[in-house]
């Protein structure tokens, strides 16, 4: 294993983070915002680097671009979290047996974290902010587009990390190699918990190959069902907000289900978006596509029940709504599908740790064992059983 140093160290490093309190943790993470803004040139200039490499026309282009106001966003959701009460030592359960033993389970850190993602050089600032706030190290792997982004967020926060006389062990970035990804996933021993953040590629090699856990996040095949009862309006608002704002993201909305009874409302509810996507009608073909791109599809259901029946088939168990004044379809829609977000009368693009107030997020979980929707802080802790008793045995 030729990274085996490199895990050593930032096993190594983890225990060291027990020694600082949370107050010493939150000097280091608002010192680290400020050197993000302080160093916003040097950082942007390193972006510019990655994207020369990158076609505008990749959905990817713009998850890898960073502007003055995306690091003026990242360094305040660093200071979010660092303003955010500390998930570690919280005492979850606490009990005394008859036999005098008295139990405590105490939130404490995984240890070291890997992360896995593409594209996406803001993942860096984010999960660096999580880790250390929780007390876990993090090992990261980030895709070969945005190598330079990258080692520029990584080299900003060791120099603050020494300032504050931290290892800068705490969070190391891996090489841009399937042979990195390859000695991460087998790190048994090292690595507590590994996090694929990504596409359904990214997502399914690190399941099949990996020897250490992992919580999946990331892919989202999205809809939005626009009920009988749905307001035109409101309508119209959430389906471009959904589409639109962001349409590389994973919780960006890839197929409008709409009730056969409002076809006739199709050309306004769609209007926002026109000469900016290209709609599918009804193509099957396209039905479990993740777009990241101006690309939607468009499926006419003739009931809520054939709705529900499409999310459950080609539904990715991230993130579905529905737009309706019908309070009884919409409460059987959010009982019904089995996502990790599901919303009534708003658009999935509020699916975010930072829009839920959890500061950040690590990914957004679509799994059911373990945490779900975004991992933020009390998600990236496990517990410990504290026992304490007079001599006690057991019979």
């Amino acid at each position: 294993m030729q990274l085996k140093e490199t895990f050593e160290r930032v096993k190594r490093a983890s225990r060291s983070l027990a020694l600082l309190s949370d107050g010493q943790r939150n000097e280091v993470l608002n010192a680290v915002a400020d050197a993000i803004i302080n160093n916003k040139e040097r950082i942007l200039k390193a972006n510019a680097e990655d994207l020369a490499k990158m076609s505008k026309d990749n959905p990817l282009y713009d998850r890898l671009q960073l502007t003055d106001s995306r690091l003026e966003g990242i360094a305040a959701d660093m200071r979010n979290v660092a303003a955010l009460p500390s998930p570690l030592g919280h005492i979850t359960k606490q009990k005394t047996l008859p036999n005098g033993l008295r139990l405590c389970r105490v939130s404490v850190p995984f240890g070291v974290i890997g992360m896995i993602y593409e594209a996406r050089p803001n993942v860096t600032y984010d999960v660096f902010s999580l880790c250390f706030k929780s007390g876990n190290a993090c090992v990261l792997k980030g895709g070969r587009d945005a190598v330079a982004s990258n080692e520029a967020g990584v080299a900003v926060i060791h120099e603050v990390l020494r300032q504050h006389g931290v290892s800068p062990d705490v969070v190391q970035l891996l090489p841009a190699t399937h042979e990195a990804t390859a000695e991460m996933l087998t790190a048994v021993g090292y690595i507590d918990l590994c996090i694929p953040r990504g596409g359904r590629r990214l997502i399914d090699f690190v399941r099949d190959n990996a020897r250490v856990p992992v919580i999946e996040t990331g892919a989202g095949v999205v809809h939005v069902y626009f009920d009988k009862a749905g307001d035109l309006d409101k309508g119209r608002a959430i389906i471009n907000n959904a589409k639109t704002r962001r349409v590389s993201v994973c919780n960006a909305l890839d197929t409008l289900l709409i009730h056969k009874s409002r076809e006739a409302d199709l050309p306004q509810l769609l209007a926002p978006m026109e000469g900016k996507v290209e709609f599918f009608f009804n193509d099957e073909s396209r039905y479990d596509t993740e777009f990241m791109d101006y690309k939607m599809n468009v499926v006419t259901v003739g009931s809520i029940d054939e709705a529900l029946d499409h999310i459950d088939k080609h539904g990715s168990g991230h993130s579905e709504a529905i737009v309706t004044e019908d309070e009884q379809a919409a409460r059987r829609f959010q009982q019904h599908v089995d996502a990790a977000c599901v919303y009534w009368n708003a658009p999935t693009s509020f699916t975010d740790g930072a829009q839920f107030g959890l500061g950040a997020e690590i990914g957004i979980s679509t799994q059911k064992l373990g945490p779900r929707g975004p991992m933020a802080l009390e998600e990236i802790t496990t517990y410990k059983w504290l026992i304490e008793g007079e001599g006690q045995t057991r019979p």
